[in-house]
């Protein structure tokens, strides 16, 4: 898995490695390392409050004697990382009548292929799973809800365009308690995060939710698309005051030169990231894996 991951993040890597290779030298740690370290972690987009916490503790680190050298620092730091990463709980759970998953995010962010590869996934672990189209602003949206649906072996609920999502998620909901499901996973809408109208939309689903079971949604999983870097700090932020966050799905985290987003929405918003996209095909999308992603990222090559 962690062979895999590096390779699938080669571009965070080897864009984050021209920075941290000259602190990683054999070399003393000196306070120049520690203003070369932020600085490689900003650029990482890990972010100020981040990167300020990462440093104040290697910095304790140093005075304790455990770091000393850029070998013990890259250490250190990528051991911290997994740590403060390490989300909990450490998978979504799964045991409600039916467990009910909210899927939320932006349009572009990945989320309906991510709904679609989350059914293939849950149908593999012999988990069966109702498909509520709730993103009814885009006919496309529940046009391809239906195909992975099909491809997943899961149930569709759908309605026309321009329909109450609400309605679409109680009848999901419904459907998946008449029919004994697992899992339901409901799409919304994902216009712009800073539309009033989307956000009361999205308070509004997730009340019908509760009429059916006072615990559901058990699950609220906001789809970032990770190039869009702090961008997906202030997403989050507003997702959250809708309809409260689980967890954190991030996409397209192969393509970025700047991994350290996933540190810096688990340090600002307390929201731990559960599952990565690294790729196009139904098995990218993964489990979080907190250690297997600090060593990919901050890793020096030797220690794959």
């Amino acid at each position: 898995m962690f062979r895999r991951l590096r390779d699938k993040l080669g571009g965070p890597q080897q864009a984050i490695s021209p920075q941290l290779a000259a602190i990683y030298a054999p070399k003393l740690v000196t306070e120049d390392t520690w203003s070369e370290l932020e600085e490689a972690l900003i650029l990482a987009d890990c972010g100020m409050e981040a990167t300020d916490a990462l440093v104040a503790h290697l910095r304790a680190e140093a005075r304790e004697g455990r770091v000393t050298s850029g070998a013990t620092l890259a250490q250190e730091l990528w051991r911290e990382v997994a740590r403060q990463m390490s989300p909990e709980p450490a998978r979504i759970p799964l045991g409600g009548e039916p467990t009910v998953i909210l899927v939320i995010g932006v349009n572009g962010s990945g989320k309906t292929t991510t709904i679609g590869k989350l059914a293939h996934r849950l149908a593999s672990l012999g988990q069966s799973v109702v498909i509520g189209a709730g993103d009814t602003f885009r006919a496309a949206a529940i046009d391809q809800l239906a195909v992975w649906a099909e491809r997943a072996g899961a149930q569709l609920v759908r309605q026309g365009p321009g329909a109450d999502p609400g309605a679409v998620t109680y009848d999901a909901i419904a459907a998946g308690k008449a029919r004994g499901a697992d899992v339901v996973l409901v799409d919304t809408a994902g216009r712009l995060q800073t539309q009033k109208n989307l956000m009361e939309e999205l308070r509004k689903v997730a009340s019908v939710a509760g009429k059916l079971d006072p615990e559901s949604p058990h699950e609220t999983l906001l789809v970032l698309d990770a190039t869009t870097g702090q961008n997906g700090i202030s997403q989050a932020r507003l997702f959250d005051e809708a309809a409260p966050l689980t967890g954190v799905v991030l996409t397209k985290l192969d393509g970025i030169a700047k991994g350290g987003i996933v540190l810096a929405i688990r340090h600002q918003l307390g929201v731990p990231v559960k599952l990565v996209g690294v790729g196009e095909s139904l098995e990218d999308l993964q489990p979080f894996d907190a250690e297997a992603f600090a060593r990919a990222i901050f890793a020096p090559p030797g220690d794959a």
